[in-house]
């Protein structure tokens, strides 16, 4: 049930959307660096290095860390005179993601356009997508928090859509059971795929507290108080609220270190955590940034409708859309204009044992 972002056509596209994921992108740059060299310094010589890129969306972002790889790669190679090798990079998200527009944009590649190989691939990460021992990098950004479906038994969860402070104990533990099962599974279908000493680098959401109805919980809070807004607008009906949860969890770094430790097939190599600011405007590089809550507002808002309105029309309809996304960038402004809220994002560097 994990969304897939909006596609070229929709009115909110997740390509014009996607600023904060490009924000993040730039601040895990250097690790990702960092990564492929320790790599490439311990399996060279290699005539194709097979890489990954595991939730891929679409628009400007697709191709980043491929560009990232093949720069860090070509460096490395004319440093210490070697013969580059070729690259053969496997895009990757749910089948219904736009792979259309993305081959559509694919850069031109310069010195390696004759060297490096795309393709598309189609499928859940939360399986097995690629031959055995076949991967020597996987990247993925933005999104292990998306879950394969909504955590089973929090049907308790009434006037929620996610954890919050009114929230029976047993969704919590709902959705710590199912971000387990499912990270589990990334992680076991990736240990089958990659060679021995490959490299994994993966950034998601998270939080920083043990507490989950607390930290990075609240811009679910508002978006469920933008849905009360249209029940007390006669827009819908309260029910709609009531069976409907996000399948979307954010996991502290605890939860990730024993994860990947029961599972036993990676070695941990790094786990950093940063903030990001919830408004991709408010970011290191905009210096001239000032804050005006109405666009702050709509920015968040659009953020976050380009990657669940697919979701969102499956559940209560398409009417409702541009009503709940209205009040939702309303209510994000005035949290905003009171409080500076960040995200927490977690990353990890992991290396195949």
């Amino acid at each position: 049930m994990a969304s897939c972002t909006n596609a070229m056509d929709k009115e909110v596209s997740y390509a014009d959307n996607s600023s904060l994921q490009k924000n993040i992108l730039l601040k895990t740059s250097s690790i990702l660096e960092d990564s492929i060299k320790d790599m490439l310094m311990k399996i060279y010589p290699v005539t194709c290095i097979k890489v990954a890129d595991l939730g891929c969306a679409s628009g400007p972002n697709a191709f980043f860390p491929t560009c990232k790889v093949m720069e860090t790669i070509t460096r490395i190679c004319q440093q210490e005179h070697w013969e580059s090798p070729e690259l053969q990079v496997f895009l990757n998200d749910l089948p219904n993601n736009d792979f259309n527009a993305i081959f559509r944009s694919v850069p031109a590649f310069d010195a390696w356009l004759k060297r490096c190989f795309v393709t598309g691939v189609a499928g859940s990460f939360y399986g097995r997508l690629f031959p055995s021992k076949s991967i020597h990098f996987v990247h993925s950004s933005f999104c292990l928090h998306w879950l394969s479906k909504v955590p089973e038994g929090v049907e308790n969860n009434k006037g929620n859509v996610y954890i919050a402070k009114s929230s029976p104990p047993n969704v919590f533990k709902a959705y710590s059971e199912q971000f387990q099962i499912d990270f589990s599974n990334f992680l076991r279908s990736r240990s089958e795929e990659m060679i021995g000493g490959g490299k994994m680098l993966l950034t998601l959401i998270g939080r920083s507290i043990s507490d989950p109805s607390k930290d990075c919980c609240y811009i679910w809070d508002l978006f469920t108080k933008s849905l009360h807004d249209l029940v007390v607008q006669g827009l819908m009906h309260e029910s709609y609220i009531d069976s409907f949860n996000v399948p979307y969890y954010f996991p502290c770094e605890e939860e990730v270190r024993k994860i990947i430790e029961n599972e036993e097939s990676f070695i941990l190599d790094k786990i950093t955590l940063f903030e990001e600011n919830w408004d991709f405007e408010d970011n290191d590089y905009n210096k001239n940034f000032i804050f005006e809550k109405n666009k702050s507002g709509r920015n968040v808002a659009n953020c976050l409708r380009a990657i669940t309105e697919h979701i969102i029309v499956a559940h209560f309809g398409k009417n409702i859309v541009n009503d709940l996304f209205a009040r939702y960038a309303h209510n994000v402004g005035e949290h905003l204009s009171r409080e500076k809220t960040k995200y927490v994002c977690i990353v990890l560097v992991m290396t195949m044992k």
